[in-house]
């Protein structure tokens, strides 16, 4: 018998009344009632009420003991009377009397509370990280994230993939996220990278004549912290196949996503086949390329609109002919909104840094007319032409934005989720998938103003090689895609350029010369030379389909030990500095700061 424990916190019932028991975990409250002390008794698995009598010797022991101490109780089980009976506990129906204790781990006055799930600066939480895991709602989410991997793995291997793991120590890419850098101790002068992702090296598995390859692959990226991104190394279910198209990459996908998310979750599927929307009909219909589809709100094009004769609303018309775009938001029925909602759109668009939303709503008595700040200045047919474009009726409302067109797509994208927040519009018991397919093979940088690849580099571009112009290379579409759940990106992926001339010459165009290619990815072009299969794969992230399904907005809420937004470890000190002898041995030399 385990001298620590007979039963789990949460096994006991009435069934075993009256039988002698030993439990050990942390006290999670203490209630003194004078003659009685009560003790939540907590470990990995719920909770068990214990209590003591004050004729018990140990009482004022036990009375003293300080809150998270990890104790050990031997005692009698016993029926509660009906009207104490908790049936919120799996152990409500009993409670424990304590014969003796003994005390495994003592605890020090507490930094934070753990029996409540009361915020606390994240400071505090990461600094005392394995305090913050024991409360109820993060220690669950962790305990979620498991189960969920598990599930996965066995989802999979029922799909007949096999699981690889690949190198952690790897050469430096160009493309993508900074690297996080290794020296070598035994190639002085040489770093290793951690790898951003498997990319190359889940390619050279299908090369190597593997069909279908998986892990759960920690991936490392030296990027800023966002919400739904944590600093440094997240987790993927990294996969790829052989022989594929990208239907049949949707397909295993798809099937896996409503496995784990009906299983996980009580949650609605909105759609249980995924729609596809083209990467320019989202940026156009919700202003980004993860659009949320709960939200019923859609983005309209009305940039031709301020061409017209009979339109003279004049700060928009200077700006389209100078080459500016406008978008238009539409709410149905919004006519007896107060003036202050209106207004306060456009205040709150002024805060996100742009110029405002212009807007009106419809009216029609015997002729259709605008009311609102801007309605004057259209006449009754461009009001008929808007109505036909945007399906606007009588009574509907309509925000405008006008910029460039990077711009205007960030700020309607922004006012669609907000106009939806404020009306109520989004159906939180939802889940809605979908697939964001046809991205540009490449873009233009805001920066150096010079051709770069939009997404994956190793992606195969679409249509017949011999038919492709790539003396237009913006218009070239790629085989990528990505999968997005309630407005969360949840991964990209692509079918991959299995052919080294083609890849050579998408490569040229994003200003890489042959020599740079094969210095960069020798080993990947080098494979591909050798028979390579048609193959692709995708990797979604495994700490934002756990965000999801835990009904989280932070991804540190689902992650055991993360880092804060400085890519920096409270509870261990990293990064650190390392000792003179530490970086001699690397041939490594710190440059002091003046």
């Amino acid at each position: 018998m385990n001298k620590y424990r007979t039963h789990n916190c949460n096994q006991l019932n009435k069934k075993n009344s009256g039988e002698n028991i030993i439990l050990s975990g942390w006290i999670n409250k203490k209630r003194d009632h004078g003659n009685l002390l009560f003790i939540d008794l907590r470990d990995n698995y719920g909770l068990t009420q214990c209590i003591i009598d004050k004729s018990n010797p140990s009482f004022k022991e036990l009375e003293k003991i300080q809150l998270e101490s990890v104790i050990k109780v031997i005692g009698n089980v016993v029926v509660r009377d009906n009207e104490t009976i908790n049936n919120d506990l799996n152990t409500g129906e009993i409670e424990v009397n304590i014969i003796s204790f003994e005390i495994l781990g003592n605890c020090k006055e507490l930094p934070m509370p753990v029996f409540s799930d009361q915020e606390y600066s994240e400071e505090i939480r990461l600094k005392y990280r394995f305090l913050d895991l024991r409360r109820k709602k993060i220690h669950e989410n962790i305990i979620l994230r498991s189960q969920v991997i598990s599930f996965i793995r066995s989802e999979m291997l029922r799909l007949g993939f096999l699981e690889f793991q690949t190198p952690i120590l790897t050469s430096s890419s160009p493309e993508g996220a900074r690297d996080f850098l290794v020296p070598s101790r035994l190639n002085p002068g040489k770093f290793y990278a951690l790898p951003q992702a498997p990319q190359q090296f889940k390619q050279l598995i299908m090369v190597s004549g593997f069909d279908k390859y998986f892990q759960i692959a920690p991936c490392f990226r030296d990027e800023d912290a966002r919400a739904d991104r944590s600093p440094g190394e997240f987790y993927q279910l990294d996969l790829e196949m052989s022989f594929v198209e990208q239907e049949n990459i949707f397909e295993v996908v798809e099937k896996l996503m409503i496995n784990i998310f009906e299983k996980f979750s009580s949650k609605n599927l909105l759609y249980k086949k995924f729609p596809r929307i083209s990467y320019e009909d989202s940026m156009i219909k919700y202003g980004s390329d993860k659009p949320d589809l709960r939200n019923p709100l859609l983005i309209y094009d009305l940039t031709n609109i301020f061409t017209r004769e009979d339109v003279s609303f004049d700060i928009f018309k200077k700006l389209v002919k100078s080459g500016s775009k406008v978008r238009c938001i539409v709410t149905k029925n919004t006519k007896d909104k107060p003036r202050s909602f209106f207004d306060n759109i456009d205040k709150w668009a002024k805060e996100q840094g742009a110029s405002g939303l212009a807007y009106f709503t419809i009216e029609k008595d015997k002729k259709i007319s605008a009311k609102g700040p801007v309605g004057k200045f259209f006449s009754e047919e461009s009001l008929k032409e808007i109505m036909r474009i945007t399906s606007a009726d009588k009574g509907d409302s309509l925000f405008f934005a006008c910029g460039k067109k990077n711009d205007v797509e960030k700020i309607s994208s922004q006012a669609r989720e907000k106009i939806a927040n404020d009306l109520d519009l989004i159906d939180e018991t939802k889940f809605a998938f979908c697939w964001i397919v046809d991205y540009p093979m490449f873009e233009i940088d805001e920066v150096t103003n010079q051709i770069k690849f939009s997404h994956n580099p190793f992606s195969m571009p679409q249509g017949n090689i011999k038919d492709i112009d790539f003396e237009k290379p913006l218009d070239i579409k790629a085989y990528q895609y990505d999968i997005v759940c309630n407005g969360v990106e949840l991964s990209s992926g692509a079918i991959r350029n299995h052919v080294p001339e083609l890849m050579y010459k998408l490569f040229s165009i994003a200003g890489y010369n042959k020599k740079q290619v094969n210095e960069k990815f020798s080993g990947m072009i080098n494979a591909l030379s050798y028979g390579a299969p048609p193959h692709g794969g995708i990797a979604p992230g495994i700490d934002r389909i756990v965000m999801l399904l835990a009904n989280e907005k932070n991804i540190r809420e689902v992650t055991m030990f993360p880092m804060n937004q400085n890519a920096e470890d409270l509870m261990m000190n990293a990064p650190s500095e390392v000792s003179d002898n530490q970086l001699k041995e690397l041939s490594l030399m710190l440059k002091k700061k003046k």
